[in-house]
């Protein structure tokens, strides 16, 4: 019996035609596992490593390397705030501070008592020029402040994880890519 449903393993044997390398499927095939399931067992694990024709020794050490996997539940909405140099000089801290009190909750990676959020700190995002910033269920915010944060997680409390997200605050713009040496 399988943990995960057949359209989830369907879209994950269909990852592998899409990348140069068919091991380089494992990320977004991992990432469609949490999704459905939340965190990743290692039931889950064993499927993805079958349908991607992997060892399973290599996609749980993918999944125990990067940060964004999670092998234990956690909740519905995701907060991941950089607390790395760029968004600690411009208030990171209190940011974070503000997190846990708007949560309930003294430590990274615990669930809000009412199950809907839980946050973690992570080292970067690389978008340090618009720091202090968090990703919050797949959509970056900018700019942050204490009481932006707090609005959010409030907002999450209410909103389920597949609805739309509010679009982040402010006068950004998608960025144009940088042009690489080759692109002339």
């Amino acid at each position: 019996m399988s943990v995960l449903p057949q359209h989830v393993l369907e879209e994950i044997r269909e990852l592998p035609a899409k990348y140069p390398q068919p091991r380089s499927a494992v990320m977004p095939a991992l990432d469609l596992a949490q999704e459905e399931l939340g965190h990743l067992t290692p039931e889950a694990m064993s499927e993805v490593a079958h349908e991607l024709q992997l060892d399973p020794g290599y996609v749980e050490g993918v999944a125990t390397f990067y940060t964004l996997f999670h092998l234990q539940p956690i909740g519905k909405h995701r907060l991941y705030v950089c607390t790395n140099l760029s968004c600690k000089l411009r208030g990171a801290d209190e940011v974070v501070e503000r997190v846990k009190r708007t949560m309930g909750v003294p430590e990274p990676g615990e669930v809000s008592k009412d199950g809907p959020v839980s946050y973690e700190e992570v080292g970067c995002h690389g978008a340090c020029e618009y720091a202090p910033m968090m990703r919050l269920d797949h959509v970056y915010h900018y700019d942050l402040t204490p009481d932006k944060v707090a609005a959010l997680v409030a907002d999450r409390k209410s909103v389920s994880p597949h609805q739309a997200a509010p679009a982040p605050e402010g006068p950004r713009k998608p960025r144009t890519p940088r042009r690489k040496k080759a692109d002339g």
